[in-house]
């Protein structure tokens, strides 16, 4: 289920059926799950840009929080009891040790970071009270891509897809938000996970919740800085990408780095994919086939 306001049709895959509904249209939602008969729900749709979310709070805890609540409550009705939830690093805030792991205080700097930790909170109640079993998925920085699957946003924001327009010649240069940050280099440092390694996890997650529910962070360990990864970009495309340095934006902790010590030995969950080169390779050989995303079609490269 999509309303494609931020997905793409054609990015579905074969054999799997699009149902053109929002999560917060509560009669939809009903029709398809009678339609359906869903026996799990994994929900990814949320708004999840931090600077958006700190300009438009209202936007956030409509779509992240009250149209979540309105699926809870169709799921419930429909006897659906099985929920892995994509939820964020961004519920730790700024973290005072790291790697962070999932008994750290969650203490979200921005509305995004604060509407998944409501949706958290909530859970555990709705296990007590209607039998509901969850796994929730705090992931870092996901990136890269499959040869099928890219990232495409409009507008974009996510840091490494912006490198790779510069390199591909959609932009005059990239932008670096903040080098003043009390890091090695002055940017900030984000864990950054591979999405083929981040769906695999779901599946391990969706097969756990025989076994009760639970919370996991899903990372690599690995902390990288904005210029590590612009280097990254510079070295795997050949591409001599320009920076353009900015203020910070108003939310971005400095670190964020993740332990994923409880899925790796619960679950057996390990990345395939960690280093940088490998994250970014994978999403330059698909920009160069898709250079305009799923507006186009793959073309040789």
């Amino acid at each position: 289920m999509d309303d494609l306001r931020k997905g793409h049709a054609a990015a579905v895959p074969p054999g799997a059926v699009l149902e053109r509904v929002a999560i917060e249209d509560r009669p939809a939602l009903v029709a398809t799950f009678a339609r359906a008969q869903p026996d799990a729900v994994l929900h990814f749709a949320a708004f999840s840009l931090v600077g958006e979310s700190v300009a438009r709070p209202d936007w956030y805890y409509h779509n992240n929080v009250l149209a979540t609540l309105v699926l809870l409550d169709v799921m419930r009705e429909h006897g659906v009891r099985r929920f892995v939830f994509s939820s964020t690093a961004a519920v730790y805030g700024a973290p005072e040790h790291l790697p962070i792991d999932e008994a750290a205080p969650t203490q979200p700097t921005n509305p995004y970071g604060a509407t998944k930790l409501v949706i958290e909170q909530a859970l555990p109640w709705y296990e007590a009270a209607f039998g509901l079993r969850y796994v929730s998925l705090r992931y870092f920085n996901a990136a890269g891509a499959t040869e099928r699957l890219g990232e495409h946003h409009e507008p974009e924001t996510h840091l490494i897809p912006l490198l790779l327009q510069v390199a591909l010649g959609q932009r005059p240069s990239a932008e670096i938000y903040g080098v003043d940050y009390p890091t090695a280099d002055g940017t900030c440092i984000r864990d950054y996970i591979h999405v083929a390694d981040l769906a695999e996890a779901h599946v391990l997650a969706l097969a756990a919740l025989e076994q009760g529910s639970r919370v996991y962070n899903l990372g690599n360990g690995l902390g990288f800085s904005v210029r590590q990864v612009l280097e990254a970009a510079r070295r795997v495309t050949g591409h001599p990408i320009p920076a353009v340095e900015r203020p910070r934006r108003p939310g971005d902790p400095p670190r964020l780095v993740a332990s994923a010590a409880r899925i790796a030995r619960e679950l057996g969950w390990q990345p395939k994919r960690p280093t940088l080169d490998e994250i970014i390779g994978s999403a330059w050989e698909w920009a160069r086939r898709h250079p305009h995303g799923y507006a186009t079609r793959c073309s040789s490269p």
